[in-house]
């Protein structure tokens, strides 16, 4: 009988009450996809660093946003567009 009382309370000590095991182990998962998830948006911000000190200074860098994103082209360049018909 003690035993079954040492039992019920070593079960009710790791998965009972307001926190048990299962929910520290949950949380832990959830901190762990979160700094995840920060270390990815650190790296998405480094990137947007980059291009932002790329736009910014490097003419090469400005030339092909200037084609690509606007459709600019150079004096003597001829653009060719492709339409497709509905």
């Amino acid at each position: 009988m003690v035993a079954l009382v040492v039992l019920a309370m070593a079960a009710f000590a790791v998965f009972g009450g307001e926190y048990g095991t299962p929910d520290l182990v949950a949380l832990r998962r959830q901190v762990r996809r979160e700094r995840e998830g920060i270390a990815r948006l650190r790296h998405e911000l480094d990137s947007l660093v980059r291009l932002e000190h790329a736009l910014k200074t490097d003419s090469a860098t400005q030339e092909r946003v200037a084609r690509e994103v606007y459709g600019m082209i150079r004096d003597g360049e001829l653009l060719y567009q492709v339409v497709r018909r509905p």
